[in-house]
């Protein structure tokens, strides 16, 4: 059973900096894929970062230098560290697991994945 739960939203400025954690449970074994992903209302949820399952990183082209999923995360929890966070950032934020995925098109197709967490919410203000 899958199981993912976002943490560590929340409001900070302009240039500012953020790093939300997904719990991650069932995805211990087997070729699991791990992505952020992000939503405003009445948007498509888009594709922020992905990590594969062999630990290989794929970003969104808007969130390159600037977002990272650290190599160095603690077992069963996923990380994404912001830098230089703009207004376009604000967003609810996912987290979700593909078994065996393509990442590129997983981010770009983030609805094909059926496990998601329930999101944590990122507001960057001027």
């Amino acid at each position: 059973h899958v199981h993912l739960a976002e943490s560590g939203g929340g409001s900070v400025q302009s240039g500012g900096s953020l790093t939300l954690s997904c719990s991650t449970s069932g995805t211990s074994n087997g070729p699991w894929c791990l992505g952020w992903f992000r939503q405003t209302t009445g948007n498509e949820r888009e594709g922020v970062a992905i990590i594969d399952s062999r630990g290989g990183n794929t970003y969104a082209d808007s969130v390159k230098d600037r977002f990272t999923i650290p190599q160095a995360s603690a077992k069963n929890t996923l990380y994404l560290q912001m830098n230089s966070l703009t207004d376009e950032d604000t967003a609810m934020y996912f987290c979700a697991a593909e078994y065996v995925c393509v990442a590129q098109y997983w981010l770009l197709a983030p609805l094909s994945s059926p496990y998601w967490g329930q999101g944590t919410q990122v507001t960057v203000s001027a």
